[in-house]
């Protein structure tokens, strides 16, 4: 049986002009999952309200990790920036 992980967090954006939409992965997870990692990736099966995708966990070049929000997932949740979010996630096999 898969490990689901839990983040109750806030919708954050990427400064620059059209910056990806996302949720910081707890620095527990990070260090927990970092052996799965490949280049840096970590790949998960997300899930945000009713909608679920394959994603990854992505390095934030600090040492932690981001999960980024797609439109689908924000639009169908009605997120935006600094909203309050509950995000569920799973290893999956990667396709590398």
């Amino acid at each position: 049986m898969m490990h689901t992980y839990t983040i109750d967090g806030r919708v954050q954006q990427f400064p620059q002009a059209g910056g990806w939409y996302y949720v910081a992965v707890p620095q527990r997870y990070t260090e927990i999952l970092q052996p799965l990692a490949v280049r840096g990736l970590i790949a998960v099966h997300a899930v945000v309200g009713e909608v679920s995708w394959d994603t990854s966990l992505l390095p934030m070049g600090d040492g932690t990790h981001f999960i980024p929000l797609p439109a689908k997932v924000r639009r169908a949740n009605q997120l935006d920036v600094g909203s309050c979010v509950n995000l569920r996630f799973m290893i999956r096999r990667s396709a590398a």
